[in-house]
Formats: structure tokens, sequence, C-alpha cells
């Protein structure tokens, strides 16, 4: 199965119209909130990561070869030139927790599935900085 990278970047664009411009996290919290309550929890940031893996998984193989991952890292990329506005820099940025250098665990230049979701729970913890369980556009203010 073949996919575009303009459908890619839909992945991560798909409420666009509805982010909260200009709020930090805001991006990130409306594409990754499923039940829409203002908050990404770990079964949701894991449900959506799954879903991530899926999209760009072309061959349907359990495994991002590197080329797969090179049109991950393009819509990526896009999604943050469109919707970052500059929020998330740096350490805090959602994104980081995605880039093949943290999933990739076994260093072979391809990321099976259970490398990508391992890395969820890490992930999540780094971008709730108070810890409640919770991620919430408060969590990527400043401080």
């Amino acid at each position: 199965m073949s996919k575009s990278p303009l459908i890619l970047a839909l992945l991560f664009a798909a409420t666009t119209a509805t982010a909260q411009q200009g709020v930090p996290g805001g991006h990130f919290v409306e594409n990754w909130d499923l039940d829409g309550d203002g908050q990404v929890t770990l079964a949701e940031a894991t449900e959506r990561r799954g879903d991530v893996f899926l999209t760009f998984d072309a061959d349907e193989n359990g495994i991002l070869s590197p080329e797969e991952h090179d049109l991950f890292d393009e819509a990526r990329e896009m999604d943050m030139a469109e919707n970052g506005e500059g929020h998330g820099k740096g350490k805090r940025n959602p994104a980081n927790g995605m880039l093949r250098d943290v999933t990739d665990t076994n260093g072979d230049g391809s990321v099976s599935r259970e490398e990508f979701m391992g890395a969820v729970p890490a992930w999540f913890t780094s971008m709730d900085r108070n810890g409640d369980g919770a991620v919430t556009t408060a969590d990527f203010g400043r401080g």
C-alpha cells in the first residue's frame, strides 16, 4: 500500500483549523486528545502513536524502514513548520520523542513497532511536567 507524503502530513494537521492558535502545546493537545476533554492521557498517547506507526508503515511489516521513517520525518517537519508557531522547541518539543535516534533503540536504522511503542511511557512522562498523568497546554507553558 502506497501513501503520499501529503496524505501522511494530513495525519498531523487534521485539526489545524481548530488548533489553539498561539497557545504552547495547543496543536499537540488538539491532535492527540482523542476524547476532546482538553488533556492527553497515556492511553490516548499510546493509541495515537500506534495510529501514527501504522500510517507510516507503508508495507505493513511492523517495521519503519529507513525510507518509511524519512517520509515520517518529512511529514512531521511539514507539520511543525505549518503549526509549530515557535512553541515546543528544544527539549520540550513533543516531536523529539519520535526522532529516529530516540526510537531506534538497537541502532539498526529501522524502527520496529515494539521500539516505537516502547518509547511512549518515557516520552509521555517528559511532556507531563506536573506529573498529574495528563498532558495539557499548561505542561507546555514557560517555566
